[in-house]
């Protein structure tokens, strides 16, 4: 399993036991990035350690301030609000270029049904 996919599995598993989610924002909001594939992205975190770690390691990042979210606050207005932007999720972001997986805000709200539903999966299939 790689890095990628272990941090994501860790996302989903933790958002869900913990009922809590974070991002970071700074003056300007929260931030959004391109992907690659040239997809904006923005990216969320399973814990607050590490949504610091990126702060403190990514200098783009450096001067932002973590952000807590439910995760009922998460599925009923970020969710929607992502989908309409056109954004995607990026997922437990690491490393010193903030990097991870992204996912549609659609798939990633079937993710958290599924693993909620059945707490031994972390696939989403």
């Amino acid at each position: 399993m790689s890095i990628a996919s272990a941090q994501t599995a860790k996302f989903f598993r933790e958002i869900i036991a913990y009922g809590v989610l974070w991002s970071i924002r700074d003056d300007g909001g929260f931030p959004t990035s391109k992907s690659p594939e040239g997809q904006t992205v923005m990216p969320f975190w399973s814990s607050e350690s590490r949504a610091q770690k990126i702060i403190n390691n990514v200098v783009a990042y450096r001067g932002f301030q973590t952000y807590q979210l439910s995760l009922s606050e998460f599925m009923e207005r970020w969710i929607p609000g992502l989908e309409r932007d056109g954004l995607a999720v990026g997922i437990n972001w690491s490393g010193v270029h903030a990097t991870g997986y992204d996912m549609t805000p659609d798939n990633v709200r079937k993710r958290i049904i599924n693993v909620r539903d059945h707490p031994g999966s972390t696939s989403g299939s």
